[in-house]
């Protein structure tokens, strides 16, 4: 299949952009895990995390989000 054949089926368009959409959500979730956790974590973790722990994770993926739509929405005005 070429890229004509590609953009003429406007359902393989709309797969291709839903897949394209959840890998790009896949990687922020992945790179807020990442980032919150080496922010947050200290020690080891046991069998469950401390409260200070757990609200840091709350707090630093909140942020995280806040910060990322304010970054989209900032691209959608340009």
């Amino acid at each position: 299949m070429d890229a004509s054949e590609i953009a003429n089926n406007p359902q393989l368009l709309q797969y291709l952009n839903q897949q394209k959409e959840r890998a790009m959500v896949n990687q922020a979730v992945a790179k807020m895990t990442s980032v919150c956790w080496d922010k947050c974590i200290t020690d080891k973790p046991g069998s469950k995390l401390s409260s200070s722990e757990s609200s840091c994770l709350t707090n630093c993926a909140q942020r995280y989000m806040d910060m990322s739509m304010l970054i989209m929405k900032r691209f959608q005005q340009q």
